[in-house]
């Protein structure tokens, strides 16, 4: 048997040198009265007011709710973004019809739509769903456009030689050697489906639910705590999404050699 150990990956701690020194300083600002501690409150507060949070059920069910929009934004918007792109990538005519018409909608800033799409579906879950699809559409669209018009004169030969016909070109050369760029628009993609679920949340008529909704409710009274618990809350679900994805993209993009760092 081989005496050889598996050597378990270290964890890089470098990462929480900033956020430590941030909260030191921030306890100690407020602990020793540097600042006006009614805006800049005690650290202590917003764990308290988080926990007070984590007791209720609207809390999960709203993290729940903000989820399935992102996630449905996502799914709409990674689906018709590869389509989009693979389409523009392998076809001159759609590149010369769609491609312009793609390139200047996407200068408009995305926060800009939000007041059509009230006006014309409402503020409802419909409004911030599209929105959402929207926010990854793009992102997804340039990525997978990348990397299918990288593929190679080598690449179209081979499926000469083998009498591929479109459909097995798209899965079997197309899609698999534009896998790293479309792999990297998906995640880009999540990211900002998740931005656009609370931008959506916030800025479009509240209705009371959604994980945005903490940071609204905390403005309407002036809870800091609240509003900080509720912005901290967002950034952990992001931080999740973003090492689910990356995750992701290492193991189905497992092939290629490690970058160096």
């Amino acid at each position: 048997m081989s005496q050889h150990k598996l050597k378990s990956p270290r964890i890089d701690w470098r990462g929480w040198v900033l956020p430590i020194a941030f909260i030191a300083l921030w306890f100690i600002a407020t602990q020793q009265h540097w600042v006006n501690t009614r805006l800049i409150v005690p650290p202590v507060g917003v764990l308290t007011t988080g926990w007070q949070e984590l007791q209720q059920s609207s809390f999960y069910e709203g993290v729940a709710l903000s989820l399935w929009r992102d996630l449905s934004g996502f799914a709409i918007g990674s689906i018709t973004g590869v389509a989009l792109g693979t389409l523009i990538g392998v076809s001159r005519l759609a590149d010369k019809l769609i491609g312009p018409t793609f390139h200047t909608l996407r200068q408009i800033s995305l926060f800009a739509w939000l007041p059509l799409l009230s006006a014309i579906l409402g503020t409802g879950d419909a409004a911030k769903i599209l929105f959402i699809a929207f926010s990854t559409f793009y992102p997804v669209v340039l990525g997978t456009l990348e990397g299918v018009k990288g593929v190679t004169q080598a690449h179209a030969e081979v499926a000469r030689v083998y009498r591929f016909t479109r459909w097995q070109t798209l899965r079997r050369l197309v899609w698999p050697a534009a896998a790293p760029q479309i792999l990297g628009g998906l995640r880009l993609g999540l990211i900002y489906a998740w931005l656009a679920t609370i931008g959506a949340e916030f800025l479009l008529v509240n209705d009371g639910h959604g994980l945005g909704n903490i940071v609204f409710k905390g403005r309407n009274v002036f809870n800091v705590e609240l509003i900080l618990f509720g912005l901290i809350a967002i950034g952990l679900v992001g931080v999740i999404f973003n090492r689910i994805a990356t995750t992701a993209e290492q193991r189905l993009l497992h092939w290629r050699a490690p970058q160096r760092r």
